[in-house]
This record gives C-alpha cells, structure tokens and sequence, in this order.
C-alpha cells in the first residue's frame, strides 16, 4: 500500500467551492494508487466563525485569563468541525471517509499546553482504516496527553507538524502540504513583483528560509520530515501547478559534490519585521561578562538572535514584544546598552552559497546600491543576514533578490 498525507489549510476548506477542489486533489490521489491520509487546518481565518483566531475572541469574550487547558479545547473545535465538514464532503462524492481527532488518530504530545510536543503516534487505528480502503480526514494542530487524554494544540502551523509526523510515523512516499500559492517563492510576493517558483529546494534551506521570516511552511515540519528523510512537496489546491519539491540536497551530474541544483548562488529572499537591536557594552577585563549578560537574559526567558559576541561589545535582537522586559534585565543587572527599536531583518539563503568568494560582497553592494545601512550583518553556510531600519526593508528585498539573479 502507497501511502501519502495531504494536507489542506483553511483557506482550503472554507467553502463549498474550495472543498470541492480539495475533493479533486483527493480523488487525484486514489485514482494514482495511492492511499492518502488527509489533515485539515481551522475553516478560513480570524473573522470567519470557525476559524481558530475567532474561537480564541470567543473565549476571552468570556475571561480574558481562561485557563489554558479550555483554551486548548476550545481550539481544537475548529479543526474537528473542518475535519467532520471535509468528511462529509468526501461522503457525499462517494469516497469511504471518516473524521479522527488528533488523539484518534493516535498523536500523543507531552503536557505544554498551545506549543505541546509529540511524543509518539499510534498508526495502526490508521492503518486499519487504510486497509479497509477508508480515507482518515485528521484534525490537525493537535493531540492528547498520555496520560489523562486532555486536548493539546502544537502551536502555530500545527497542521504542517502533524501532516509531517504523520508522513515519518506511516512511512508516506510523501506529504503534500496545499496552499493557496503555486509553490515556495524566491521572495514574498507582496513586496517582489513576480517572483519565481522554486522547483526544488533542500529541507535546510526552506528551514532556513522560514525561520527568517517566511510564511511557506512551519519550520518544525520541515525538521520532522527530514529526520525521517520524507519528501514534501508544497502546492497550490486551486491549480495544476507541480509544485515545489522539498528534500536533501541533490547532487550535480552524480559527482558526489555538495554542489545545490540551483543556477543561481542563493535561493531565496527571506523578511522579517517586528525586532528591536541591542547593542550591550562588556567589560574586557572581565571574562564572564558574556556569559552572565545571556545567563540573565535565558533566567529571565527572553530569547535572542543574531548574536555578535567580542570583547567589548554584544549585539543581538529580540521581538518587540520583549524589549521592555530585555531593557529592564539589563538594567537590573547593570549593563550599559544602545536600543535600536523600529527594525527588521533581511536575509540572503543557499546552499549553493557555501565557500564562494564574493557572496558577502554581493550582499553589501546590493544594500549600499539603495543607500541601506547595514546595522549588523549575521552569516552562516548558507544564510547571510543583515539588521537594517524596518521602512527600508522591502527596498532591500527587491535589491536582493535582483543582485543575486532570482
């Protein structure tokens, strides 16, 4: 038996007339050989009654400090009122289909409740159902705990994390993650006019790629379905696009080189907004001033990126949400600091960019062009990132995108 997971977000099963080209995409699939377990997201998104955002409203209409345990149930009625709806519509086009909670479909998480973990999944209620020539449509974003068998949800993206842990535990030939897109883009198309669709692009690069600002698929997915070696493929509901394919890397001409297929040194233009720099003044004579600025910063739960570390001088950022508390940690501790609030970040990703001269040269030219000042850079293998002011952000997508020919 050929197995594949399908996964549809909720501007996927909104309507009618979107379920229906869901149906299409399912029937597709049988009519290939293959047995597909489906998984579904919320119906639409907030202001649309089912909708995930639109049940947490509901909720906090009530108490604005509901315990996070009903907070979890609560949203995880819109995916089972998306997975009964899909059933149902399946049903009626004839397909055997039945609806499963994340907990039925054998998904156990640990206790965290909003960003729970998956500890294991039971196939074999899934894989009776297979073998009884019965599509599962499987709530996605969620799960139960082990031991008192109370609603979980995974956090955002969810969905994309249960469709991949389902790929790994069923041993799927792949996952289909459909979205309302043709495939993963070069840049976002809201700020790059026609930017191209990706063929293929490796497991680290998408992963790279959307831990920087992409909104194509949640990076945790990536990361399951790579440690399982299963392929996704990231592709439109509404059309006959192929798609873009996600896996290792794949080699030139068999040669046996780590050499990426792209044509080009970079794949993809990666934004973020919404970060604040700081810039933290350390003491040379004292070795340990490092290493009790991030101790602080960790005790007091602030996470931190594009770290710079010397001497005399630590640079990092935070979400905005944490600059008030990170400014009120290094005070308390005594640290001298500079805040550049009002940032973002751009960021260059490719393999291919790994041990060639001239990327970061590139990458500088392609700003100074636009007259962008760089207030940090942060680089990697394969990522060259920059701090910049948020207003010139999008200037430096389209430069970008254009310096390094996608």
């Amino acid at each position: 038996m050929k197995i594949i997971v399908q996964k549809f977000g909720g501007t996927s099963v909104v309507t009618t007339e979107t379920r229906a080209a869901v149906q299409k995409k399912i029937q597709q699939a049988l009519k290939n050989g293959y047995m597909p377990v489906v998984v579904v997201s919320a119906m639409g998104r907030k202001g649309d009654p089912y909708a995930t955002d639109t049940l947490i409203d509901t909720l906090k209409d009530v108490n604005l400090s509901v315990n996070v345990r009903e907070m979890d149930a609560m949203m995880c009625c819109g995916e089972l009122i998306s997975a009964c709806v899909m059933a149902a519509t399946l049903q009626k086009a004839g397909i055997n289909a039945v609806a499963l909670t994340g907990g039925q479909a054998g998904i156990v998480t640990d206790s965290q409740f909003g960003a729970a973990r998956i500890k294991n999944i039971n196939t074999e209620g899934i894989l009776r159902l297979l073998d009884s020539n019965i599509v599962p449509v499987v709530c996605g974003f969620q799960g139960i705990t082990e031991n008192n068998n109370k609603f979980t949800t995974l956090g955002r993206g969810g969905s994309d994390t249960t469709a991949a842990a389902l790929g790994a535990a069923l041993h799927a030939a792949f996952v289909e993650i459909y979205t309302d897109v043709d495939g993963i883009m070069t840049a976002d198309p809201r700020i790059v006019k026609a930017p191209s669709i990706m063929d293929h692009i490796s497991y680290a690069e998408i992963c790279q790629m959307a831990y920087n600002g992409a909104k194509v698929i949640h990076p945790r997915a990536v990361e399951i379905a790579m440690s399982s070696n299963v392929p996704l493929i990231v592709k439109c509901t509404f059309t006959d696009a192929q798609g873009t394919l996600v896996t290792n890397e794949r080699l030139v001409g068999g040669c046996g080189c780590d050499i990426a297929i792209h044509d080009t040194m970079a794949s993809g233009i990666a934004n973020l907004t919404g970060i604040a720099q700081f810039r933290v003044a350390l003491n040379p004579q004292d070795m340990a001033a490092g290493r009790k600025l991030f101790e602080d910063l960790a005790s007091a739960g602030i996470s931190v990126g594009c770290l710079n570390l010397s001497e005399k001088e630590a640079m990092f950022a935070v979400f905005n949400p944490d600059v008030e508390h990170t400014c009120k940690v290094l005070e308390d501790t005594h640290f001298n600091y500079e805040l550049n609030e009002g940032c973002g970040k751009v960021s260059v990703v490719g393999n291919a960019m790994r041990g060639v001269p001239g990327v970061m040269a590139t990458f500088v030219t392609a700003l100074a062009s636009k007259n962008i000042s760089i207030l940090q850079t942060v680089d990697s293998d394969t990522t060259i990132s920059a701090i910049i002011k948020e207003e010139y952000l999008a200037d430096a997508v389209i430069a970008l995108h254009k310096a390094f020919k996608l």
